[in-house]
């Protein structure tokens, strides 16, 4: 009898190796979640407070649906959150010894810069989508930031 061989990434294996991957990857970095979408395969992997399920194995969404803006804003009735477009280091000056770019009771325009994060070594400057004042800041500064974590809370002008 022959044996089949399958190519590397392929086949039912693959999004269980891919899995034991990322969490090899979540322990190295202190992830707290990872969510990646390698072809067709979706791997989201959770380590929190409560034992969870196994890995979650789904459909990759279509692409249209995976392109996200620079910063999300969701709009709530207390005012607009401004979330972390992706994983870094978030910083709320330019240099350690620099003043902050914003701090709360911050009157800021849209597209004034509120913060840096640093992804893989590139500071990525963070604009405020909106105009208003900032009523809450939610991290601390050099501390590190997760894809979705909201950042600051502003009072959208009116």
């Amino acid at each position: 009898m022959a044996k089949r061989h399958r190519q590397a990434g392929s086949g039912e294996g693959a999004p269980v190796e891919l899995a034991r991957k990322l969490g090899v990857l979540l322990t190295e970095l202190g992830l707290s979640e990872i969510d990646v979408t390698v072809g067709d395969v979706r791997v989201r992997l959770h380590r929190g407070g409560a034992p969870s399920a196994a890995p979650v194995f789904a459909p990759a969404p279509a692409a249209a649906s995976v392109e996200r803006p620079a910063v999300a804003s969701a709009e709530s009735a207390a005012g607009v959150t401004i979330e972390a477009p992706m994983v870094g280091t978030f910083y709320r000056a330019s240099s350690p010894t620099a003043d902050p770019y914003v701090s709360e009771g911050d009157v800021v325009k849209e597209g004034q810069i509120l913060c840096i994060i640093e992804a893989m070594k590139l500071m990525n400057e963070i604009e405020s989508k909106v105009a208003g004042r900032v009523v809450r800041i939610f991290v601390e500064n050099a501390h590190p930031v997760e894809f979705g974590q909201p950042l600051f809370l502003i009072d959208p002008a009116r």
